[in-house]
C-alpha cells in the first residue's frame, strides 16, 4: 500500500522519505555558522530577482588565524583573492 500511497501523495515521498523538513543539529541557528564552525559566515547571494540563496564561507585552517576576529567585509575579500574556492552543493532539504 506505501507505493499506492506514494504515487497518490507524491508530497509524501518528499517529506516522509527524505525527511528534508528536519534540520540537525536540533535547535541551531543556522543563520550564525560561527557557533558551529570555526572560521565561518553566513552571506546571501541574489542570484535573480525575488531569488536568494544562502551560503556559508568557511576560510581553510591555514588561514585560521588570520580570519581571528574579522568581519564580513574580509571574507568577501577572501573570496576574491587567487586561492581556490570549493563549492559543496548539500541538497534542498532547506538547511545547509
Amino acid at each position: 500500500s506505501v507505493p499506492f500511497l506514494i504515487r497518490l501523495f507524491p508530497d509524501l515521498l518528499t517529506k516522509f522519505v527524505f525527511l528534508n523538513f528536519l534540520a540537525f543539529p536540533f535547535f541551531a541557528d543556522l543563520r550564525r555558522p560561527e557557533l558551529l564552525l570555526n572560521n565561518t559566515i553566513s552571506l546571501y547571494l541574489t542570484t535573480e530577482p525575488g531569488i536568494t540563496v544562502g551560503i556559508w564561507h568557511t576560510v581553510p585552517g591555514s588561514r585560521a588565524a588570520e580570519a581571528q576576529g574579522k568581519d564580513q567585509r574580509w571574507y568577501e575579500e577572501a573570496l576574491a583573492d587567487a586561492h581556490p574556492v570549493i563549492i559543496y552543493l548539500h541538497g534542498n532539504g532547506g538547511t545547509r
